[in-house]
């Protein structure tokens, strides 16, 4: 299977969710993001290790890479092989300079991870074609640790989603979305659409 590569494009508050952050992973030669939610843990050690930020003490994610590196072991790519009932699987793949490994992850353990090791992080077509939110032009912008705007929720998104819109309502809904970067309410925009099309 083709490989397809992603860089990180934005971290946010989770909308929905108390405590967690929404990842969201952008295609390198195309218009598709993967948006990803993840917890505050391992949030705060993706934007540290990108904000080249020091701990006063290591993190769980700077001891495995100490850890790592004193028996020569590399991080050479992540890569984001399965999605099964809207989770993520991905797996580092290591080489020690004789042999190769992977080894299965979270995929949020591995973002950080890959930060860390400055490798490159793949997905593959039917992930992307599945969970991909296609969006307009070529700006990627990097939203660090950005409140969310306190939005005014309609009484059908307090009561369980977007079921009883159309289509066309919510194919409205899912361009707004994505023009105001709000990748999770897409995300759930996309999965409804995706429900009805396999039903």
């Amino acid at each position: 299977m083709k490989k397809i590569e992603l860089d990180i494009v934005g971290l946010s508050y989770s909308q929905t969710q108390s405590g967690a952050y929404a990842l969201v992973l952008g295609e390198v030669s195309g218009r598709r993001r993967l948006p990803i939610i993840i917890g505050s843990f391992e949030a705060q050690a993706i934007a540290i290790e990108i904000e080249k930020m020091v701990p006063t003490r290591p993190l769980t994610h700077d001891l495995f890479k100490s850890f790592a590196q004193s028996y020569q072991i590399s991080v050479q790519e992540i890569i984001i092989y399965n999605l099964v009932d809207g989770i993520f699987y991905s797996k580092l793949i290591c080489n020690d300079g004789k042999k190769t490994v992977e080894i299965d992850a979270r995929t949020s353990d591995a973002i950080a991870i890959a930060v860390r090791f400055e490798c490159k992080i793949f997905t593959y077509e039917f992930i992307l074609s599945t969970a991909g939110i296609v969006i307009e032009g070529n700006d990627f912008v990097y939203l660090e640790n950005i409140n969310e705007p306190q939005e005014e929720k309609t009484a059908i998104e307090n009561t369980g989603g977007f079921s009883t819109l159309s289509d066309e309502e919510l194919k409205s809904k899912l361009k707004l979305a994505l023009e105001e970067e709000m990748y999770e309410k897409a995300a759930k925009i996309r999965d409804e659409l995706n429900r009805r099309k396999a039903s």
